[in-house]
């Protein structure tokens, strides 16, 4: 099994890189398994049910989510119905949505685990419990678990990533939409990579509208922050393969696409 991964989508010039290069990606690399991360899908913050769904035409098996989980109201209305929708497992037990989701492909099948960090982010549950407990669930049905840690702190997702070694098929970060460049299969064969980075505007700053940020950074005063409509677009991602068996990754590739790094069918 290959499992595509493509980082935080961060409003409509993400989404617009999903719906254009999504279908490329699995025509060139066909992935059996297509993630997503959507929580800054819909301007910047959160997501919504018609994005939600227009991830699924594009090509997506399951979408993942983060700490903007709820900054659209509207994600209230249908989370619970969202089936492919994965949002962070240790909030609160009583926390609507699931934090685990099992997506058949040909027989096969795989866990998809969705969690967030602790260090310089709001108080959840401990994530690496929690991991310990859905792996425990998943194991009992699958060897193939996909882990998305949305954390801040790159020593929390190190962390994770260690502790997890040889119990998952891969644990990637997402959250800070820098992609860092220490991919690679950890000693017990889980695939790791501590950011796989954003989809969205390339001439931002995170994604958002360069003048406000600089603005905040230059008067300390608040600032409402806009993804910007127009300009550059990218997307970044990952590519995983795996022993069906095992579970155990063999390989993971990145996948930058931008004006710097063109794409090429």
């Amino acid at each position: 099994m290959d499992i595509l991964f493509v980082g935080d989508v961060v409003g409509s010039p993400g989404r617009e890189m999903i719906k254009e290069y999504v279908p490329k990606l699995k025509r060139k690399y066909r992935p059996q398994l297509t993630i997503i991360n959507g929580e800054n899908a819909a301007g910047g913050r959160g997501i919504t049910e018609a994005i939600y769904k227009q991830f699924l035409e594009a090509g997506a098996n399951a979408i993942t989510l983060g700490n903007h989980a709820w900054d659209n109201k509207g994600i209230f209305e249908f989370i619970d119905q969202a089936k492919y929708l994965v949002r962070p497992a240790n909030f609160p037990e009583d926390t609507p949505g699931t934090g685990l989701v099992f997506i058949k492909i040909n027989e096969i099948e795989a866990a998809v685990i969705n969690l967030q960090g602790r260090t310089f982010m709001p108080p959840l549950d401990c994530p690496f419990k929690k991991a310990d407990q859905l792996i425990e669930q998943a194991k009992k049905r699958t060897n193939i678990i996909f882990v998305d840690f949305h954390a801040e702190a790159t020593s929390e997702m190190q962390a994770m990533g260690w502790y997890l070694d040889g119990r998952v098929t891969a644990v990637i970060g997402t959250h800070t939409h820098v992609p860092t460049a220490d991919q690679r299969i950890l000693p017990n064969g889980t695939a790791y990579m501590t950011d796989v980075g954003m989809t969205g505007p390339y001439d931002a700053i995170l994604g958002m509208e360069r003048n406000a940020v600089l603005q905040r950074f230059l008067t300390a005063l608040p600032v409402r922050f806009e993804v910007p409509k127009a300009g550059r677009k990218q997307l970044c991602a990952c590519l995983i393969r795996v022993d069906n068996q095992s579970g155990k990754a063999s390989s993971i590739e990145t996948i930058v696409i931008n004006d710097d790094h063109p794409f090429f069918e």
